[in-house]
């Protein structure tokens, strides 16, 4: 009786403790039944982040400056129909409006854009201005060769409009007795339409689901492609481009004719340089409650290597700081860069703050390869 006792104790004991395992198992497996509540994921939602690239600043970006360049077209038309004084001043209003616009989507050198190298045909300068006296004269070019880069777009208009004779009076007369003139003018306009239409249809075509869909990390993701484009831009195009290669850091001498709008000059080369800065930092910071690099950054928790506070905020306080720098030097950076050149020197070291955060810290943090080769020699 005593080992009956004994044996029925023990089955009790295994049955209950089967039991306990097979009620541990059940919760187990509801906890990952996937019609079930699913844990909240902290980790960053890449293709949200793409689609509000893509949805909310590229196409509507686009869409802008697509009005500005029809603008632009439609004034240039009706100058070289009748050069007159009042005509070449209505062209050039639609040309600074329309270099003003260019400013805030020249950022958006991926995809589309980078497949026809649209930045090259927009806004390489200095412009070629003896290239395009002898295109004019010979009536023989083609827009399309390598060697054609520097002599179109809006630099290229800024020489027509602005520095192919002196004074207004002057500059209409030249379009009113030269035939040649007023089909390169024409030329020109019509090859930065054709380039960018192909670029802008695209996005409105597949390009956009293909973009949104591409949302890994490796380098031919869009996530790649987009933060090498930025940080590109910032360090070779805006810093570079814009202040370090006028201001001679590279050279050691100042170089006042290689800043932008260069022709016309007064506010607008500034201009352009500040609205360029003003589009890199709303790319970065984003809108609140939108998903940006500084969201992305944050749910990762980025940290500064030197300081390992949050990265995002390091940058948006650096990029602040060389706005300010910037906005400084007006208002006409051509006479900053003649007669306080040091102004110039301090704005681009200033920017040259944040290449380190955006081109080290923050690719890092994305796990993004640079896959780009900056050679100015800094």
């Amino acid at each position: 009786m005593v080992f009956q006792t004994l044996l029925d104790s023990m089955k009790k004991t295994l049955v209950s403790a089967f039991l306990l395992v097979l009620t541990a198992w059940v919760m187990i497996s509801c906890s990952k039944d996937p019609n079930g509540t699913p844990e909240p994921s902290t980790a960053p939602d890449r293709k949200a982040l793409l689609t509000y690239w893509a949805d909310s600043l590229v196409k509507p970006g686009y869409a802008r400056f697509n009005g500005k360049m029809v603008e632009l077209k439609a004034k240039t038309t009706a100058f070289t129909a009748a050069p007159t004084e009042t005509t070449l001043r209505a062209s050039r209003q639609a040309w600074q409006e329309a270099y003003v616009e260019w400013q805030r989507v020249e950022l958006y050198e991926f995809g589309p854009a980078e497949q026809v190298s649209l930045r090259n045909h927009f806004n390489i300068y200095p412009t070629d201005a003896a290239g395009i006296r002898q295109n004019i004269g010979s009536g023989n070019y083609n827009l399309d060769l390598a060697t054609a880069i520097p002599q179109q777009g809006f630099p290229a208009l800024d020489y027509l409009l602005n520095g192919i004779a002196t004074g207004d009076a002057a500059i209409a007369q030249q379009f009113a007795s030269s035939a040649n003139h007023r089909r390169y003018l024409t030329d020109v306009v019509a090859k930065m339409e054709e380039k960018f239409n192909a670029v802008n249809a695209q996005w409105n075509g597949s390009y956009r689901d293909t973009f949104i869909n591409n949302a890994g990390t490796d380098a031919s993701s869009s996530l790649s492609r987009v933060v090498n484009a930025y940080s590109l831009y910032y360090e070779r195009f805006l810093r570079a481009g814009k202040v370090g290669i006028p201001a001679g850091t590279m050279t050691g001498t100042p170089l006042p004719d290689r800043i932008e709008a260069y022709y016309f000059r007064g506010a607008l080369p500034l201009q352009l340089a500040t609205t360029a800065h003003a589009t890199v930092q709303k790319f970065f910071a984003g809108r609140e409650g939108q998903p940006s690099l500084k969201s992305y950054l944050d749910a990762v928790g980025a940290k500064d290597s030197r300081t390992n506070q949050a990265l995002s905020g390091i940058i948006i306080n650096q990029l602040n700081a060389s706005y300010q720098q910037l906005s400084g030097l007006g208002p006409d950076l051509f006479t900053t860069i003649t007669s306080r050149n040091a102004d110039a020197v301090a704005s681009y070291n200033e920017m040259q703050k944040a290449v380190r955060m955006i081109k080290v810290d923050m690719t890092s943090a994305l796990g993004v390869t640079v896959t780009y080769v900056d050679n100015d020699g800094d």
